[in-house]
């Protein structure tokens, strides 16, 4: 079972006068809502564990980059490696996406040595939008006007419950 987690950074706050209603894609995507994230399969998991990752960001990546994995016009019958990264932009280390067949491979750069984790690319989808779904109710409740971003709208929308 696939598992997306989050915790907002209490270090890394974001700005006391900040607009969520109005805030735009850039200041959504790299410096609001800080914290740590974790991708985890049964026992497994590839966690951060810096408190400087926009969470809001890493969700938003995530549904891209599984879209990204199925470009191929064969989908799940491609037998050509599909990659994908995502880079944490404070950092050299990146999670690498590799999807072959139905399944996607995930490593993380800061664990070389561990084996990826292996994950349904149709479980992966349906988690990574669950995910986004359910930060963005979570960042909501937090902080309301967020709910009314024209920004996050849309990529609600792009991105629909699977």
């Amino acid at each position: 079972m696939i598992d997306l987690g989050y915790a907002l950074s209490r270090r890394f706050p974001d700005p006391p006068q900040t607009d969520y209603r109005t805030a735009d894609v850039a200041a959504l995507r790299r410096d609001l809502f800080c914290g740590d994230v974790y991708l985890a399969e049964g026992e497994r998991e590839l966690s951060t564990a810096w408190g400087w990752v926009p969470v809001l960001d890493f969700a938003w990546a995530l549904c891209a980059i599984v879209e990204d994995l199925d470009r191929d016009p064969a989908g799940g019958r491609a037998a050509r490696p599909q990659r994908a990264e995502f880079d944490f932009t404070e950092s050299t280390d990146r999670l690498r996406f590799v999807r072959r067949f139905g399944h996607v491979e995930v490593t993380a750069d800061w664990t070389p040595d561990e084996p990826p984790l292996v994950l349904s690319h149709a479980g992966l989808r349906r988690e990574a939008r669950d995910f986004l779904h359910d930060l963005v109710a979570d960042l909501a409740d937090l902080h309301e006007d967020l709910a009314d971003n024209p920004a996050v709208w849309g990529l609600l929308a792009r991105y629909p419950r699977l």
